[in-house]
């Protein structure tokens, strides 16, 4: 499978981004996502996952905000959830194998089951939208340490495990488990394209 590197993946968000404020917004965020996942992956343990194929779902995995933007550019927050099943879409037409396509419809949350989208009443077609592999689930899971809401910001594993109680109990042990796996990231440093982390701030559903 040929794996797309950052020059490419920039120029495809450059062309779906409908604005300059959209695309720095959005980019900057996969960059950052992908950072963290960077420093995870420096663990001996997890040197055995494809580095390459990571990079190009953290900077994959949110292209389908784009479809968001109305014509004034504001974006639809009630169809956020949609967001995922959207970048699915636009890799497929751009030609991408599924593999890279599934890093966009799913990494949301801590993953989407059916009984979710059943249950919430959720704007999606109901299936499970889960992350199986270690490279989807590595890119799910740096994807929680940064939220685009306004202003954008770091998250602890601790900040994130309390925001996403409140969608279950089942949540927090997903993560948890996730958070067993992978780590924690060091996030007291300098963060490329995000500056320092964490910081406070209000979680949306920007996942």
């Amino acid at each position: 499978m040929s794996i797309p590197g950052p020059d490419e993946i920039r120029a495809l968000h450059e062309k779906y981004a409908p604005t300059a404020e959209a695309f720095a917004l959005v980019h900057t965020h996969c960059e950052i996502v992908w950072s963290i996942a960077r420093q995870l992956l420096s663990a001996p343990r997890l040197r055995h996952l494809d580095a390459g194929l990571v990079r190009a779902g953290c900077l994959l995995h949110d292209i389908g905000v784009y479809r968001l933007y109305d014509a004034d550019g504001r974006l639809d927050h009630a169809r956020y959830i949609r967001h995922g099943l959207l970048g699915h879409e636009i890799l497929e037409q751009e030609g991408f194998p599924e593999p890279l396509r599934r890093f966009c419809s799913h990494h949301t949350g801590v993953g989407l089951t059916r009984h979710d989208v059943l249950s919430q009443g959720l704007p999606l077609p109901p299936a499970d939208y889960l992350a199986v592999t270690e490279e989807e689930r590595l890119v799910m899971y740096a994807d929680k340490f940064h939220t685009k809401s306004r202003p954008s910001a770091f998250l602890t594993a601790d900040e994130y495990a309390a925001h996403v109680r409140r969608f279950g109990e089942d949540k927090v042990t997903a993560f948890q488990g996730l958070r067993a796996e992978f780590g924690e990231p060091d996030l007291s440093g300098p963060v490329p394209c995000g500056g320092t982390g964490p910081a406070a701030g209000v979680l949306d559903r920007s996942e």
